[in-house]
């Protein structure tokens, strides 16, 4: 079978990078990375790291609000689905990039396969929930990352096919860790020791591009433990100088900031961190495999099941229920919630039987 796969941000590129192999042992793929992602940092740099083929297009989409940056790709991909009439359209997540791929090849009349089908966080308010609400529902082939995301399907009574496969990006982190686990010059290039630093991100929309929310992380950062090193989002880092709150953020003793990492120093600042603080799902999934504490900025999440077993814990932007997280003993077990490494070859498998 000939594939379209549409991509277009960090968490999309690391599970593309454990499916596109195996992919392409048995068909013909056609990476399409959208640009929704256009720092290198957050891009390309995954793509060495990685081993992910390069993509056969770039379309360079970045920027503008979620309506318009859809709207664009849409417009985008169209065309790609007439060119190269594929067989299927494969999309991850729940990004615009998704939705894009996802809805310009049901109109094509091409089948639409949802990696990571499923998730919900039940907040309508997140331009992610309507991504992936949608994704599912478009859909043919749904590959679930667990019984629960597979149960959440039934229960909508959706039209695709559903599979639970286990988490691509579990695939990707077994294959990593014993490396970042090793890997020592991680953190010491950033004057820190394993165990003993606090590793943060922030992007989401709800809490950057709201000045007060804004103005309340940087509170929240400010109260909780140091040292804290906080790789800044271009997204976060464009919003704090817009506010005036960048300089500030700046002079907070004890933080450090950077620029964005990529995956391999990425998850050996994860898997060394004292605990994780951070509003992204595939962090909080990071996190979780790394055996790593997350408190998450975020009043609810996906991945409801890391909430489940006491490894992760939803605060928003309160500091006293952070500060009270982070002093909480992580619990004695961690139940392998997402599959055993194997996630990739069992989505392989079911696209061939479509």
């Amino acid at each position: 079978m000939r594939i379209l796969t549409v991509v277009g941000n960090r968490p999309q590129f690391i599970k593309a990078a454990a499916v596109s192999g195996p992919l392409r042992e048995q068909h013909e793929e056609i990476l399409v990375h959208t640009g929704q992602h256009y720092d290198d940092a957050l891009s390309s740099i995954f793509f060495s790291e990685l081993g992910l083929a390069r993509p056969e297009r770039e379309l360079g989409i970045g920027g503008g609000s979620n309506t318009e940056q859809t709207a664009r790709m849409l417009g985008a991909i169209e065309p790609l689905l007439a060119e190269t009439e594929p067989n299927a359209a494969l999309v991850y997540g729940d990004t615009n990039s998704t939705l894009a791929g996802a809805l310009a090849a049901a109109q094509a009349g091409v089948p639409v396969i949802h990696v990571e089908a499923g998730m919900r966080s039940f907040d309508r308010a997140m331009p992610e929930e309507l991504n992936r609400v949608l994704s599912d529902h478009i859909g043919e082939l749904l590959l679930c990352s667990s019984e629960s995301a597979a149960e959440q399907l039934r229960a909508e009574s959706v039209a695709g096919r559903i599979e639970v496969v286990g988490d691509v990006m579990v695939d990707v982190a077994l294959r990593w860790q014993p490396t970042a686990r090793a890997n020592a010059q991680a953190p010491a290039a950033h004057g820190l020791q394993a165990g003993s630093y606090l590793l943060m991100t922030a992007h989401r929309a709800g809490n950057v591009d709201d000045p007060a929310r804004l103005r309340a992380l940087l509170e929240l950062i400010r109260a909780l433990p140091k040292p804290m090193l906080f790789p800044v989002h271009p997204r976060t880092r464009a919003r704090l100088r817009e506010a005036g709150l960048l300089g500030e953020l700046e002079g907070l003793q004890g933080v450090r900031l950077t620029e964005p990492l990529g995956y391999v120093e990425f998850s050996a600042l994860v898997c060394q961190a004292r605990a994780v603080l951070t509003d992204s799902g595939g962090v909080q999934k990071e996190a979780y495999l790394a055996g790593v504490p997350c408190v998450t900025l975020r009043a609810n999440t996906e991945w409801v099941e890391t909430v489940q077993a006491g490894w992760n814990t939803l605060v928003d932007l309160d500091a006293g229920a952070a500060l009270q997280a982070l002093h909480a003993e992580p619990p004695a077990e961690r139940p392998p919630l997402y599959g055993d490494g194997h996630a990739a070859e069992r989505c392989v498998q079911a696209i061939g039987a479509l």
